[in-house]
C-alpha cells in the first residue's frame, strides 16, 4: 500500500466515479483502476461496488474512507512542516467559506495574511451552510474553514475553532421603498408590506426573514440559493433583503439604503479546523486571524 493508492481511493470516494477522479487528478483512467485495484489486493477485499452505472463504498471501503485520509493528511502536514522550516516560502491552502463570510472577514483576513506570506497560495472553496463547512475539513476539501452561526455556538467533538467577530442583522432596499423615517434601528414590527427576497433555509439570514414574514404582512418574493444575486434583485426593485452587517459596505457601494434590524439574533463567526495538527500555513493564517480580531484591543498577542 501506498500514498498514491490512497489519494487515488478517496479521489473516486469523493468524485464518485473513476472517471471524475481521473480527471480530477490529470491522470488516465486505467491508472485509477488499476490502482484501486493494487490496493484492493493488498487489502484482501472489495472496496466498491458496482450500482447501475455508479460506484458506492462496499463496507470495507467505508472503514477505510477515516484513515486513509489521516494518512494522506499527515504525510502532506509532514512535507509542508519540513519545507517550512525556513519560513512560508510557498505552499496552497484551502479555506471553505460560506458567501456572507467571504464579503467579510475573510476579505480582510486573507489580505492580511497575502501581505505577511506573499507566496502561499490560497483557495476559497465555497459552502452554503456550516454544515457543508464541516464536511469540507472533514473531507479534507478545506484545511481552515469560516462558519457563521446564529444562536448558541454548537461545538463539535472533532473541531477546533476560534472566534472571529460577531455580526449583526441589516434590511437591504431601495430609497424609493417605504420605510420608516430616520436612521435607527427598526424594529420587526415597524416592517409592514414588504416583499422580500431570501436565501435558502438554514442559514441565519433566511431565520430573521422568516420571523419578520411570521409577524407582519411581508411575504418572501422570491428565493434565491445564489447569494450573489441578493444584491442585484434588491436594486432592479423586487424586493428588500435582510443581510448580515458585512454586506453594508457593497449595498452602499450601488446605491442601497441599510438600516439595522432590531433584532436579538446575531451570526457568530469562527474560523474551524480538523481537531489535529494544522500545516504551517493553516496554521499562521489562524494567528493572522487572531492578530486580527484583537488588533484595536491595545492587547500584545503572543504566537
Amino acid at each position: 500500500m501506498d500514498v498514491r493508492q490512497l489519494r487515488y481511493f478517496l479521489a473516486v470516494v469523493d468524485h464518485g466515479s473513476v472517471h471524475r477522479a481521473a480527471e480530477h487528478l490529470f491522470v488516465a483512467q486505467p491508472s485509477v483502476t488499476q490502482s484501486i485495484r493494487r490496493l484492493e489486493a493488498v487489502l484482501g477485499s472489495s472496496l466498491f461496488l458496482r450500482q447501475g452505472r455508479g460506484l458506492v463504498l462496499s463496507p470495507s471501503g467505508a472503514a477505510l474512507v477515516a484513515p486513509a485520509r489521516e494518512v494522506v493528511r499527515s504525510l502532506d502536514v509532514a512535507r509542508e512542516t519540513v519545507a517550512a522550516v525556513d519560513g512560508l516560502r510557498g505552499g496552497r491552502l484551502r479555506i471553505a467559506a460560506m458567501p456572507s463570510q467571504v464579503v467579510s472577514p475573510l476579505t480582510g483576513l486573507i489580505a492580511a495574511y497575502a501581505r505577511a506570506y506573499p507566496l502561499v497560495q490560497l483557495a476559497v472553496v465555497a459552502a452554503a451552510r456550516p454544515d457543508d463547512v464541516r464536511e469540507a475539513l472533514r473531507r479534507g476539501v478545506a484545511e481552515i474553514g469560516v462558519v457563521a452561526m446564529s444562536g448558541a455556538h454548537e461545538a463539535h467533538a472533532d473541531l477546533d475553532d476560534v472566534p472571529v467577530e460577531t455580526q449583526s442583522f441589516v434590511l437591504v432596499a431601495r430609497a424609493d421603498v417605504p420605510l420608516p423615517p430616520g436612521d435607527g434601528p427598526l424594529a420587526v414590527e415597524e416592517l409592514s408590506g414588504l416583499r422580500l427576497v431570501a436565501g435558502q433555509p438554514g442559514t441565519g439570514m433566511r431565520r430573521v426573514a422568516d420571523a419578520i414574514v411570521a409577524a407582519t404582512d411581508c411575504r418572501i418574493a422570491v428565493e434565491i440559493e445564489h447569494r450573489e444575486g441578493l444584491l442585484p434583485l434588491v436594486r432592479e426593485g423586487v424586493g428588500a433583503a435582510v443581510v448580515a452587517d458585512s454586506w453594508r459596505h457593497l449595498a452602499e457601494a450601488v446605491g442601497l439604503r441599510v438600516r439595522r434590524l432590531a433584532v436579538e439574533a446575531t451570526l457568530d463567526v469562527r474560523l474551524v479546523w480538523q481537531r489535529h495538527r494544522l500545516s504551517p500555513a493553516a496554521a499562521a493564517f489562524v494567528a493572522v486571524s487572531t492578530d486580527a480580531e484583537h488588533a484595536d484591543d491595545g492587547v500584545p498577542r503572543n504566537r
